[in-house]
């Protein structure tokens, strides 16, 4: 009987070859130095071999462009020397060793802020990784407020967690009545001597459902759950983008767990006052200044 050769692609593949492959498959992290200041603190450690902020950012983002073009999904994460060193004491880890450094890079992207490489230029990235870690601080910050505010004495209600659920609600019922168009939403809480900020971007289709990234909504209701429980008087603003129309932004004052719409007026002003000076600033061309709408009187269901 005549042998008949198998036909398509052969199976059997080398090592190398097959490692390659693997390799395209497994994510890679980079850990980044944002700034000349932290640069300059893990230049002590002699295992860094870098003496330039500017071209170790360059070798970075040449790093990243290697790493894609060889089909491997790569993460970038904020490296901070603080919390380098004190990850390392507490794991008992050399911190003048590059695998200490993977480690800790490792940890962070598991735990931290992160943003995926999309092929942006590394003056780009650096803001996105900043603002991306001031939020998840912020987040982690509010989370921890409310967490310590224990039991209602009257009703034995979890304080914090009841706070979360008005809060979901609230920014639900302001989603369903924004309307249509892209939405940049702004949570302001005051506490103490800080300002907790939160920023939410969504889009609500013709047929009023709302595109909403699940862990932006969590830290903005987190934030405004923060002015509900310790009834600060904080606000929101919802500035909506529709093709062919003006920009509208409209604004609410936090008030004993509610949102209470502003007047046309009242938006217009504090949209066109310096925070910090309390100057009049130029009104934007093509933006209308509106009336906060009214979100119902209606509370969330009951948390079980």
């Amino acid at each position: 009987m005549a042998h008949i050769k198998p036909t398509g692609r052969s199976h059997r593949r080398s090592a190398p070859s097959m490692r390659r492959a693997l390799r395209r498959e497994a994510p890679s992290t980079v850990g980044l130095l944002v700034d000349a200041e932290d640069f300059a603190a893990m230049r002590r450690y002699r295992s860094f071999t870098f003496d330039d902020h500017a071209v170790y950012l360059r070798q970075v983002e040449g790093l990243l462009r290697t790493l894609t073009a060889q089909g491997v999904h790569t993460t970038v994460a904020l490296f901070d020397p603080e919390d380098y060193a004190e990850f390392c004491a507490e794991s008992d880890l050399d911190p003048d060793a590059r695998t200490s450094r993977s480690r800790f890079t490792a940890e962070i992207a598991a735990a931290g802020a992160t943003v995926a490489y999309a092929g942006q230029t590394i003056d780009t990235l650096i803001p996105l990784l900043v603002s991306r870690a001031v939020r998840r601080a912020t987040w982690e910050y509010a989370t921890m407020l409310l967490t310590g505010l224990g039991d209602c004495a009257d009703c034995g209600q979890d304080i914090g967690r009841a706070a979360f659920d008005r809060a979901s609600h609230l920014l639900m019922r302001l989603l369903e009545t924004a309307g249509p168009g892209s939405h940049h939403i702004v949570c302001s809480t005051p506490n103490g001597d800080e300002q907790l900020l939160a920023v939410l971007h969504t889009a609500q289709d013709r047929d009023g459902q709302a595109l909403l990234p699940s862990s932006e909504g969590a830290e903005f209701a987190t934030v405004l759950a923060v002015g509900v429980a310790l009834e600060t008087r904080g606000g929101v603003v919802l500035r909506t983008t529709t093709p062919g129309k003006p920009d509208r932004v409209h604004g609410w004052r936090l008030h004993r767990g509610s949102l209470l719409p502003l007047t046309a007026g009242e938006v217009f002003s504090a949209y066109c006052t310096d925070a910090d000076t309390g100057e009049p600033v130029s009104p934007e061309s093509g933006v209308e200044y509106c009336a906060g709408f009214h979100l119902g009187t209606d509370e969330p269901e009951a948390h079980r």
